[in-house]
Order: C-alpha cells, then structure tokens, then sequence
C-alpha cells in the first residue's frame, strides 16, 4: 500500500500523506511524492499552488520513532544523510516559486510541525495541537524548526516548546500570527482549497518573486534586500502580468491573470 499520493487538480497539486495508521509519520514514498509535487509546479505555469494534506485526522508526527530507533547502528555520516534528504525537503518547499499550503487537522509534531511551518501558508483546524518534544526522547529539532520558532514565536513560548516539549493550541498560535488562517474543525482541506482559489485569481510570476523576496528577507540585510527588490521590479515591470495588473487598475476591471496562463 503506498503511503503517499499526488491528486492532480488541473492548477494546483494536491500531495497526500497516507500513512494514517502512524499518525501521518513520514515515509520515503511521502519524501518523493512531495519533492516530485514541488518540482512538477515550480516548471509548469498552469499550477498555482500546493496543498500538503494528511488522511486520518492528523497532519504528521514526523519521523517514525520505531525507524529512529535503528539509527544508532549507523554512522553519523549515515545518519547525517538521512537528515539532509528531510532537510532537502525543507529547502524545496520554500525554494519553489508557487506558494505552498499545509492544510493541518488534529495537529503537528516534530519534523511534521517544521514541514507544516515551512509553508507559505499554514490552515489549522481548531483544536489542532503543536508539538515540537524532541527533548523527551532525547533529541534536538531538525528541518529548521528552531529557525521557524524562533522568527514566530516569543523566545518564552518556543523555549517551553522545545526545551520542556510542551503543546501549544492552534488557536493561540493563530493570535500570535504564526498560522495563517483557523478552519472548523474538519474543514482545513477546504480552507486550504479557498486559499488556492484566491491565489490562481492573482499574478502567479509576480507571486513567485515576492516569495523568493520574503525568504531572502529573513536571511539578509537591508542593503542587499534594497537591491535584490530593485532588480525583481525591474524584471516585473517588463512582464506580462504587470501590463495586464496596470491595464486593469486604469480601466476599472479586474484583472484576468489566468488568461496569461493559459496562453503559454
């Protein structure tokens, strides 16, 4: 039985985790479906956005702890390769140009809450939990979940997080601003569809530049930011989109970015 699936939706891909008898735990066939998903959208115009979503009532555990529990048996340069295929994952889904939607029920845990906070989006349910309690089986985070706590969260709440593996509910990381959006309960799947509507409404070159913006944002200094938007307007300025987006705004319409879409 495959644990994982990719549901072809027309403009966006759908990346289904399967392995809902392990809570959503990762699997290598989740690890190529959704790098296969990323890679597919960021080179076909026609998708939008991806949506990362779990059967079963719970986003992801993260790593199978009974699969953990062998790595001892390697070395630490086996062990270091282990981590960078996850790590890879990471930087696939903030690398690729078309935004990326975890759409989470039940709740997150370990690498699950890092892939979760890896995306541009991230629709919870209510009563979802987060969980980040490496430290109760004696490991660290990994999947850049410390740079995403530390960038969301107050250092007092992702120190409770991480260093006493405390839960912390949907709705209260929703006040602090670190999910995008809260749904019903069962209906994050449909709330993440929304998202995805709204976005293939939009400029989806221009929303590939503005991403890669944002992410170097968190990781340079103003200066190389000022050139780095300098050079993106630039290159907007000369594209399709803007002339339909400007056209627009002058006649009082709304624009109609997918018709460019589908013109490639």
């Amino acid at each position: 039985m495959s644990m994982a699936r990719i549901e072809d939706l027309g403009d966006r891909l759908v990346v289904w985790n399967l392995n809902a008898a392990r809570r959503a735990a990762l699997t290598p066939e989740y690890y190529a479906a959704l790098h296969e998903a990323l890679v597919t959208a960021a080179y076909a115009p026609r998708i939008v956005a991806v949506i990362l979503a779990s059967e079963g009532g719970f986003f992801c555990a993260g790593g199978d702890l009974g699969v953990l529990a062998t790595r001892a048996a390697q070395t630490e340069e086996q062990r270091r390769g282990n981590i960078e295929r996850l790590h890879d994952l990471v930087r696939t889904i903030t690398g690729c140009p078309k935004p990326v939607i975890a759409a989470v029920e039940g709740g997150a845990a370990g690498a699950g809450l890092s892939l979760a906070l890896a995306c541009d989006f991230t629709v919870a349910a209510e009563g979802a939990r987060f969980t980040a309690a490496y430290v109760k089986a004696g490991l660290v985070p990994d999947a850049g979940l410390t740079h995403f706590l530390a960038g969301l969260l107050p250092r007092a709440m992702a120190a409770r997080m991480l260093l006493l593996g405390e839960p912390v509910a949907a709705e209260r990381l929703h006040a602090l601003g670190a999910l995008s959006e809260l749904a019903p309960e069962g209906q994050s799947f449909d709330a993440a569809m929304a998202l995805a509507d709204r976005l293939g409404q939009g400029a989806s070159v221009t929303q590939g530049t503005i991403k890669g913006l944002m992410n170097s944002a968190a990781a340079g200094d103003l200066f190389a930011q000022l050139d780095a938007e300098r050079d993106a307007m630039a290159r907007a300025q000369g594209l399709p989109e803007a002339a339909e987006g400007i056209s627009a705004f002058l006649e009082k319409r709304a624009p109609d970015f997918a018709k460019l879409r589908s013109e490639t």
